[in-house]
């Protein structure tokens, strides 16, 4: 069954109005999305900002009358009496389709580096003889198609793993850890704070057939404080900064850590923060995001 949505052109200022008018109209969901493009990428804590132009968004079902409810919020703003006039309005006809399915036509087996292929589990491997790391991300982050997830795969697939033990900060769907697990190394500990993200590493090990005591996930309160000769966060500059003292102690004399989830202006943050513990590579830069890779000192 089709659906119905009305979309309005908005600012910040009227968007907590509107999406209350859109509910009371009738939709049976409003969804927020940016009208020109212009990410906001690490909030401040605490805060919920909107995009400078807002696109609101308002889901009805297929029989609804819109005349009524396109009435109903011109009405309810006139009374508000807004200087401002009467946003862009337009209502469409949205079909129904399987999302997930769709999603999945649009994920591709990727190559990262020499040996790593990273392969939606659906497909078959394009090299059978390559590293092929299995991948269902479920509801958690990191499919290897983010800048940020690209750098670290190149990265893990670029130094010797073999024998070693890692450390995935901030693990999401498990894509860094298992993927260092094929790449020879011994074990990994992971650690995130979404408990959805541990549910879906442990998942795709076990889709990867690798033994299940070679990865250990924890919250991070629960993470053992052990070291390891590698260790890699990608997560956001904030949290990156806040940690480094927490991250340093998790690295052996001698082992390397990489950093992402940054954007190119946020390196000097990280170089300052990291540089007591570390001796810092410049940093490599793909699509406006960086790494930042050390070696414990």
């Amino acid at each position: 069954m089709p659906w119905l949505q009305m979309k309005l052109e908005i600012t910040p200022r009227l968007a907590e109005q509107f999406e209350d008018l859109l509910l009371t109209a009738g939709a049976l969901s409003v969804t927020y999305q940016d009208s020109d493009d212009q990410p906001i990428y690490e909030p401040e804590l605490g805060t919920t900002p909107l995009w400078k132009n807002t696109a609101l968004t308002g889901l009805f079902e297929a029989d609804s009358n819109m005349q009524i409810s396109q009435d109903f919020l011109r009405l309810s703003y006139q009374q508000l009496a807004h200087k401002e006039p009467f946003p862009k309005l337009c209502i469409e006809i949205l079909e129904d389709k399987d999302w997930e399915r769709e999603w999945m036509k649009s994920y591709k087996p990727m190559q990262f580096g020499d040996r790593l292929w990273v392969c939606p589990s659906w497909c078959d491997a394009p090299d059978p003889k390559a590293v092929n790391l299995m991948l269902d991300p479920g509801l958690a982050f990191g499919t290897g198609t983010h800048p940020t997830t690209e750098l670290c795969l190149r990265w893990l697939d670029s130094i010797s793993t073999k024998h070693k033990t890692v450390t995935d900060y901030g693990c999401g769907s498990g894509i860094l850890g298992v993927a260092a697990l094929l790449l020879g190394a011994k074990s990994v500990l992971a650690v995130d704070i979404d408990q959805q993200a541990l549910l879906a590493t442990n998942t795709n090990l076990e889709r990867n057939q690798l033994p299940s005591d070679s990865l250990q996930t924890y919250l991070p309160e629960e993470a053992p404080k052990q070291q390891t000769d590698i260790l890699v966060a990608n997560i956001l500059s904030g949290p990156l900064v806040a940690l480094a003292p927490v991250l340093a102690q998790r690295v052996k004399t001698g082992g390397l850590i990489a950093l992402s989830g940054l954007l190119s202006n946020q390196e000097q943050n990280i170089i300052d923060a990291y540089s007591p513990w570390f001796e810092l590579s410049p940093a490599v830069e793909l699509d406006g995001w960086i790494r930042v890779v050390g070696k414990r000192k």
